[in-house]
């Protein structure tokens, strides 16, 4: 067996053609759900970048125990699994250069070996002692970015890391095909913001952006009432739009190669993302802050395996992120430990069926949230409440201030017997949250606007969030968090 797993960030499973939502030109996403299965009911996990990439890489619920964080020593990463039982060797393609960071650094070394292409957001790359021109902007910005952006050609596609990962992808296959037991994990950047691509593609949605400054990057903001009115909404979706198209018409070049190469017959590949990003929609920029909208968590993903009798159809069984490690260890003839929390999908590519009664989803230290595919319940913390972040690497650039002298050292957590460190923070409700918690019915309610206030409802979705928490080895400060004593 072969594997490729493709990874985009931010991919909003509401622009895409595949998922109903026909403006946004994606022809090779539509093509590989035509020849493999739609997921319909797939959920992210932890949110953002790094702690839903551990969660893929582990397949845990990292939210429950961790902030933003580096891969631990105790932890039960999907490649060394691989090789350790049975003998695969794996490849890492990256843009995300957060895996390079102090805060998410290791990612790439459970790996046989990896590619890191530069450039993407504020990649401390190309150096620069005198300050970058910078036009006037508006929005999110990095020094480093604009320097970046100075040593490329913004009209060429090569120049950007998303094609230069795919290109690199490409490769891969043709120095590799003839052999067997090997996976790909070939992940891009894109279309996390900025929002950057060739002109041609933002001509495709007739982009005439006029607002006199510079806007790729959307601050992590509500709306400003007195700048952000339609046309500014329209110019970043159709900048969003057009990186998705540049990143889309790359896929099709590795798919192409998987035609000519004959890859179908004995490779699976697997298409999902990390969350979603809001472009103005509920009123908000960008993710993280704001109550957890089914538009960042219900996200898409395509699977593709030779000879799945589900091959050209859906599935509506709630699934999640964390399924995707113990997959790709099922479809190699591995198995996980009993320290998982995710479930094989492999029995769904025969024959839709149950698989989740619920999902848990959520950021460190703010809201709890579950659905179960027709409600959702979103637990907020306490006032003054506080959660605990465990790690056995420490890390002085996630400290935010805090003393390392004042944490603890202890056993803390279930999954090992390595003493790590655990070190308070602060929980925070999401922004602008009302009093209570909040419960909606997603299928007389799917924007999320009217909350239930059923009394007999909200017990009952209670009650499944505490078993949830307890299937899946929720610390004892969790419950005291939300108010579950």
């Amino acid at each position: 067996m072969k594997t490729i797993f493709i990874l985009m960030d931010s991919l909003n499973r509401h622009y895409l053609d595949c998922y109903g939502q026909g403006w946004v030109q994606t022809p090779n996403l539509d093509r590989l759900a035509a020849r493999g299965i739609v997921f319909d009911r797939h959920y992210s996990g932890s949110l953002p970048c790094m702690p839903a990439r551990r969660e893929l890489m582990t397949g845990r619920l990292n939210f429950m125990e961790s902030q933003w964080c580096p891969l631990q020593p105790y932890d039960e990463a999907y490649p060394e699994e691989l090789r350790r039982q049975s003998g695969v060797y794996s490849h890492l393609i990256t843009d995300h250069y957060h895996y390079f960071e102090q805060k998410g650094w290791g990612y790439h070394t459970p790996f046989d070996t990896w590619e890191f292409l530069r450039g993407q957001e504020g990649d401390p790359w190309h150096p620069a002692v005198a300050e970058p021109d910078m036009p006037a902007f508006r929005g999110k910005s990095k020094r480093q970015d604009w320097v970046n952006r100075s040593r490329m050609d913004a009209e060429r596609d090569e120049d950007y890391p998303t094609p230069q990962c795919f290109a690199r992808g490409i490769e891969f296959l043709r120095r590799n095909h003839e052999q067997d037991n090997w996976h790909l994990q070939l992940e891009v950047f894109d279309p996390h913001e900025p929002f950057m691509c060739p002109s041609k593609y933002r001509e495709l949605y007739n982009d005439a952006w006029e607002g006199g400054y510079h806007f790729d990057w959307p601050p992590y903001a509500p709306l400003d009432a007195d700048k952000d009115d339609e046309a500014a909404i329209a110019h970043m979706r159709k900048c969003y739009a057009g990186t998705l198209t540049m990143a889309d018409a790359w896929l099709g070049r590795l798919l192409d190669t998987m035609d000519e190469l004959d890859l179908w017959r004995d490779t699976a590949v697997i298409l999902t993302t990390d969350h979603g990003h809001l472009l103005g929609e509920h009123g908000y920029w960008a993710k993280n802050y704001m109550f957890d909208y089914q538009r960042l968590v219900h996200i898409p993903m395509i699977a593709y395996v030779p000879g799945a009798a589900m091959n050209g159809g859906r599935i509506g069984a709630l699934t999640a992120t964390m399924d995707i490690m113990p997959t790709l260890l099922e479809l190699h003839g591995a198995a996980p430990s009993e320290h998982v929390h995710g479930r094989s999908l492999a029995p769904l590519f025969a024959r839709d069926g149950a698989h989740h009664d619920a999902v848990l989803y959520g950021y460190f230290g703010k809201d709890i949230s579950l659905t179960d595919g027709r409600y959702t319940y979103c637990r907020k913390p306490l006032p003054g409440s506080t959660a605990y972040h465990h790690t056995a690497i420490p890390d002085r650039s996630g400290s935010r201030g805090a003393a390392y002298a004042d944490c603890e050292v202890g056993r803390f957590l279930p999954q090992t017997d390595m003493p790590v460190y655990r070190m308070a923070r602060s929980s925070h409700q999401h922004h602008g949250a009302t009093p209570g918690h909040l419960l909606h019915d997603l299928q007389r309610d799917p924007e999320q606007s009217a909350p239930l206030a059923d009394t007999e409802l909200h017990r009952r979705y209670e009650a499944k969030l505490r078993e949830l928490m307890a299937r899946y080895q929720a610390p004892d400060w969790q419950y005291a968090r939300v108010g579950l004593f």
